[in-house]
C-alpha cells in the first residue's frame, strides 16, 4: 500500500482571499511579524499496490483531472509507503 500526499496551493499570480483573511486575523492576535499568508490543500490518498510510478502516474492524473484547477492552481505530491487502514462495516459492536 501507498500513500501519496498532494500539496495544492494558488498561483502566485491569482489573488488569495482567504490568505490575507488569515494574515489580517494573524495580525489581530499580535503576530505582526506576518508578511504575507497563502492558503491551500493538503490531501492524502491511500492507494492499493506497490509501483511507485505506476502511483506517481495514477496521482499526477488524479490532479490534472479533478483535485486541482491547472488554470490558478500547482501541485505537488509525494509517495511513501502506507499501513493500510482497516475500518469496520456496520455498527460498533455493543459493550
Amino acid at each position: 500500500m501507498l500513500l501519496a500526499k498532494v500539496y495544492i496551493k494558488l498561483k502566485p499570480s491569482v489573488n488569495d482571499p482567504q490568505g490575507l483573511t488569515i494574515r489580517g486575523g494573524l495580525r489581530q492576535l499580535g503576530f505582526d511579524s506576518v508578511a504575507d499568508v497563502r492558503a491551500g490543500k493538503y490531501m492524502e490518498i491511500r492507494l492499493d499496490g506497490d509501483d511507485v510510478e505506476s502511483a506517481k502516474r495514477s496521482v499526477s492524473s488524479m490532479c490534472d483531472q479533478l483535485l486541482a484547477n491547472p488554470i490558478i492552481e500547482d501541485y505537488t505530491f509525494e509517495i511513501e509507503a502506507a499501513q493500510p487502514v482497516h475500518r469496520s462495516l456496520g455498527t460498533p459492536p455493543l459493550p
